[in-house]
């Protein structure tokens, strides 16, 4: 392309409100320009409507992915999630490729934001950005996320059981803290609620004792600026929102106060402060995305505790309802033996889909995670199974087919976590070179990471990629009415099939035979640009049938404006593949199965699995 044409073509990607493409010519509201390879489908900033995700072509977008990266909390590289830009661009390239992301939390520590009080280190923020900017070039969206556990690791000392990390030393020596003790604690979380040193501090924190929250907001604010101001239109576009703070608990409670008034009068102030930092740094129409107090949906009734940000009302396109889930029962080792099954947390995950709901809002579920070694190890493929069903759908497997509609929206939600360093660690653990952590995320014995990196230093899965790489529909050009996938994990050597074909649709059964499908439902909105659905590996395009009533196809064709049902590459150049539908109309139900079960299928198959589908999309919705 010339000189001349490339800047004409800028010139109208800004008038035409979107950031500029290189060698890709804008979409627009009146066409549908072929996906670009450098980035995402148009390059617009999300935003939230009517309850859920939207790019500026009108579709509703699911982020799935995970937290990059658990390294933060560390020192090892400076609470930095990487040691150096090139792990940060391998570790997305391999996020895209491996684990089938489109979206990060991206950790960022207080602590080395601001080592000395009022003084930002903007050398600090000047590698997170590149560190960053490594994913955005991937076209993987990115949510900053000042995390904090145990409020400090300078609540700890070199001979400590635990450690924490988010605040810098100067805070933790202005509260004049007890010397930290957990008794006898069998896991690091037990330090919120029995350690005197821990409840203090957050106490503190949350009451602008010593200005520390203030101090804190400064900060964030100063960071909000610096992003906005080093991150050209294109890659801020990127940006979804930020998380201002990780797990909130109150530390200990005033009299009379309960968890629910806390919520009220100190967390949700809290955010109303962030948001206006958000906005004076120039960050309108990106949410925040707020997290409830830590236990209000904990699934050991003895933990939870009521809240979910009730008292904030209405929380609109500025707040998304930000939440956490782990089966601590499971981890436990105690509360629940055996292994998670079908539906197991479809109640669990209703809940966030209702709380957001009434909030009037977008839900995600921005960590949730089972150990990878360990004792409870053994429940990890079922258990990350369910959790990965429940955002998918808010219906069990079993029963699906006959009552596919009416469960919420398919949420967004990132894994715990995404570390290359996994098991190749180097941490003095709270500065004692007697204890230096090498194994798992070496932090808190804890090791919850999909991947690592192999003898040859190339990032390797350590999960099941049936279970991590899954069709998902990363953009709807409408509403989703309905889905669902059946991955075929693995548990050892079982195959894990919670929802199969039923009976009743006999061709669609024999179409997918023993492979994996997925399927959506949705109805048109008013926009041209196509549905997409990621495909993972195991889609390879010359083995992957579509049946929908857009067109039947095996071995899709490569996107033109010709082609209703095609695959194209996804943004950043990896390898992987999106599935684009294109309907070209509004108010109009549609359907689309992927599956890649079928060898060669007859136009006969194809045509009757279509039949069945269109009676059962009929009868359901």
């Amino acid at each position: 392309m010339s000189n001349i044409r490339a800047r004409l073509l800028a010139v109208l990607v800004v008038l035409s409100g979107f950031p500029t493409v290189a060698g890709a010519p804008p979409a627009t509201a009146a066409t549908s320009a072929p996906p670009s390879d450098s980035l995402w489908f148009d390059g617009s900033p999300l935003t939230v409507q009517g309850g859920r995700f939207t790019d500026g072509q009108g579709r509703e977008i699911v982020l799935r992915g995970y937290n990059v990266s658990g390294e933060t909390k560390l020192e090892e590289n400076s609470g930095l999630p990487f040691a150096s830009v090139a792990d940060a661009r391998k570790s997305a390239t391999a996020l895209r490729a491996l684990g089938g992301g489109n979206a990060v939390r991206f950790l960022l520590s207080w602590a080395h934001a601001e080592p000395v009080r009022g003084r930002v280190d903007t050398g600090y923020l000047a590698a997170v950005t590149e560190q960053m900017r490594a994913f955005l070039d991937e076209g993987v969206r990115v949510v900053p996320d000042f995390h904090q556990d145990l409020y400090s690791r300078h609540l700890f000392t070199a001979g400590s059981w635990y450690t924490g990390d988010g605040a810098p030393k100067w805070a933790v020596d202005a509260g004049g803290y007890p010397a930290e003790s957990c008794g006898i604690c069998l896991f690091w979380g037990q330090n919120i609620t029995q350690n005197a040193a821990v409840q203090e501090a957050q106490y503190d924190f949350w009451h602008d004792s010593h200005g520390l929250q203030d101090a804190f907001l400064d900060t964030a604010g100063t960071t909000l600026a610096y992003l906005q101001q080093n991150l050209d239109r294109a890659e801020f576009a990127g940006i979804v929102g930020f998380d201002p703070y990780n797990e909130p608990y109150a530390g200990s409670y005033d009299s009379g106060q309960t968890s629910r008034t806390w919520e009220r009068d100190l967390l949700w102030p809290f955010y109303v402060k962030f948001r206006a930092r958000m906005d004076a740094a120039g960050w309108q129409g990106k949410p925040a995305f707020v997290e409830p107090n830590l236990f209000w949906n904990s699934n050991i009734s003895t933990q939870k505790q009521e809240g979910g940000l009730l008292d904030a009302h209405t929380l609109g396109p500025d707040y998304v309802f930000n939440t956490h889930f782990y089966d601590q029962k499971a981890i436990s080792g105690i509360l629940m033996w055996g292994k998670a099954a079908d539906g197991q947390y479809a109640s669990d995950f209703a809940t966030v889909r209702s709380r957001a709901a009434s909030a009037g809002t977008a839900a995600v579920v921005s960590e949730f995670g089972h150990p990878l070694s360990g004792t409870v190890s053994d429940k990890a493929p079922t258990v990350l199974k369910a959790m990965y069903q429940a955002l998918d759908s808010g219906r069990p497997g079993t029963g699906w087919w006959s009552d596919p509609a009416g469960f919420g929206p398919v949420l967004s939600g990132t894994q715990w976590q995404w570390d290359i360093y996994n098991g190749r660690h180097h941490e003095p653990m709270n500065g004692n070179p007697d204890k230096v952590l090498t194994s798992g995320d070496a932090w808190n014995d804890e090791d919850l990471s999909a991947v690592d990196l192999d003898d040859s230093g190339q990032v390797a899965l350590r999960q099941d990629s049936r279970l991590l790489d899954r069709v998902y529909p990363s953009a709807t050009a409408g509403t989703t009415l309905a889905f669902t996938y059946e991955d075929r994990s693995r548990d050892g050597s079982t195959t894990l099939t919670w929802n199969p074909v039923p009976g009743s649709l006999p061709n669609v059964a024999r179409l997918v035979g023993s492979g994996q499908y997925g399927l959506l439902v949705w109805r048109s909105g008013d926009g041209t640009a196509p549905t997409e659905l990621h495909l993972p590996a195991s889609f390879p395009t010359a083995s992957t049938t579509v049946v929908s009533d857009l067109g039947t196809a095996y071995a899709p064709p490569a996107y033109s404006a010709a082609a209703p049902v095609a695959v194209a590459p996804e943004p950043g150049g990896t390898g992987s593949r999106r599935l684009l539908l294109t309907d070209g109309d509004s108010g109009v139900l549609h359907y689309a199965l992927v599956t890649n079960g079928a060898t060669a299928p007859s136009a006969d198959l194809l045509g009757a699995a279509r039949s069945e589908l269109a009676a059962w999309a009929a009868a359901h919705f």
